[in-house]
């Protein structure tokens, strides 16, 4: 078929989460509240950890990052849902809707490796502390850091670049609340051979390594906790896991099952459930995950209570 019988899409209007009207403000007042949150607690964990001298360590530098991947993660997605919920047309213009997938993939993906540098740092502080500090380097730390976002960026160029080739139609809504691969995928004119060829190329490697990598990891620290003589070094053992191991489960759960689900038995519409979760809910729940089940950040944080007090 000849690209002239192709319409030029300009813009796109988002279906968002809800058709009915009288859900829209309590649904703006809800993502307005959760939003707040997270940038209140991702800021916060990071002042934190910059602030606190006893938190300068490879664990903590990885969750500062983690908070910041967060941060960046919901404000690309949740300022534009909300601004949707008050506006009768919910619409966005065809280099914003390219712009927003772009750095929706790089902070997507390398939330996926930065939780699997955490693991890999876990599994080196529990099965080798005496050489933590020689082999989890600050040299080491930044080049994990800088390979996280760098396979985020070259994955989220790839994609982005792939669907800018790709020609849409005059069905211009997309099932979903921001602009992802597999919703726009559905609006196409075209073959999207190779944009399959890529969401299946990059989706193994960026779901199938991080979670090999983490259970591997936790296969060793189970070994090495069971090991363990006293019930209490295994307990601290363990608690220093729970945090991370909490915050695996949340991301990769609600991405799987909105990814991961077979094409006959997939709803766009469940989708949507889940992808609120590791786009917008998880970002909120990851800094309260690190600080009230970690002992380390809850005494930092009292100190900075108690010295801004008696300033």
């Amino acid at each position: 078929m000849s690209t002239k019988n192709h319409s030029t899409v300009t813009e796109f209007i988002l279906a968002g989460l809800s058709q009915q009207p009288e859900l829209q403000l309590p649904l703006f007042l809800l993502f307005l509240g959760i939003y707040v949150l997270t940038v209140v607690g991702n800021l916060g964990m990071i002042t934190l950890i910059v602030l606190s001298s006893h938190l300068h360590t490879p664990m903590y530098y990885f969750v500062s990052s983690l908070s910041l991947i967060d941060l960046c993660h919901s404000t690309v997605i949740t300022p534009k849902m909300l601004v949707n919920f008050v506006r009768d047309k919910n619409t966005i213009s065809y280099p914003g809707c390219m712009t927003q997938l772009y750095f929706f993939l790089i902070f997507a993906i390398s939330e996926c490796h930065m939780l699997a540098a955490m693991a890999y740092d876990r599994y080196v502080a529990i099965c080798s502390p005496l050489l933590y500090h020689v082999i989890m380097s600050s040299q080491t730390c930044l080049s994990l850091i800088l390979g996280v976002y760098i396979i985020g960026v070259v994955c989220a160029s790839a994609h982005t670049g792939c669907m800018i080739r790709v020609q849409f139609c005059k069905i211009d809504v997309i099932n979903h609340y921001f602009c992802d691969l597999l919703p726009l995928l559905k609006l196409s004119c075209s073959s999207t051979y190779v944009n399959e060829v890529l969401i299946l190329f990059f989706g193994t490697f960026n779901i199938f390594v991080p979670t090999l990598t983490i259970f591997s990891s936790y296969i060793f620290i189970i070994v090495s906790i069971l090991r363990i003589r006293s019930s209490e070094g295994r307990a601290k053992a363990f608690s220093t896991c729970s945090s991370h191991i909490s915050a695996v489960a949340l991301f990769f759960g609600s991405a799987a099952f909105m990814y991961l689900q077979p094409s006959a038995v997939s709803s766009m519409d469940q989708g949507k459930v889940s992808s609120v979760f590791y786009t917008i809910i998880v970002p909120m729940l990851n800094p309260l995950i690190y600080s009230l089940r970690n002992k380390d950040v809850s005494v930092a944080l009292k100190k900075i209570l108690h010295r801004e007090t008696f300033l």
